[in-house]
């Protein structure tokens, strides 16, 4: 097995990046917004932002990253399980983060699920606060966004 590398998410990884989102447990549908041409159109969008872990040839994590040009996001962070505990999801994040914050973003943020407490220990060990306390609303346009 090689060292992991970090590089730039490009559009024909689409396959590769379902692959592990389904294989970490990470819920995924391909329609609406995680269809190969919403995936396409977010890397377009947010160049440089959306990195992939790969050994080798192999794509074994994943994190997107965005901004609205205030606050950046940090989302659908995702490592194989067989690579997990081995520093990938943290060097994902750490790289997204500085690419972000390469945009003149001044800070950067990740909504992390109740339930997922490893992710949690991982932003709060790189950094993160979880001292603000939200209520998310949300609105679909569709049963499928």
């Amino acid at each position: 097995m090689e060292a992991i590398t970090i590089r730039v998410a490009n559009a024909g990884d689409y396959d590769e990046l379902i692959a592990v989102w389904k294989a970490s447990g990470s819920e995924f549908s391909a329609r609406g917004r995680e269809t190969r041409e919403a995936f396409a159109r977010h890397v377009a969008r947010f160049p440089g932002l959306s990195l992939v872990g790969s050994d080798g040839g192999r794509v074994v994590g994943v994190v997107l990253g965005s901004h609205d040009g205030r606050k950046g996001w940090i989302s659908r962070l995702a490592v194989l399980p067989a690579y997990r505990r081995r520093g990938v999801a943290a060097a994902l994040v750490t790289a997204c983060d500085t690419a972000i914050r390469a945009e003149g973003i001044e800070i950067v943020a990740a909504l992390v699920e109740v339930d997922n407490p490893a992710s949690a220990a991982l932003f709060r060990k790189l950094g993160y606060s979880d001292e603000i306390s939200v209520h998310y609303f949300r609105k679909l346009s569709h049963p499928e966004a």
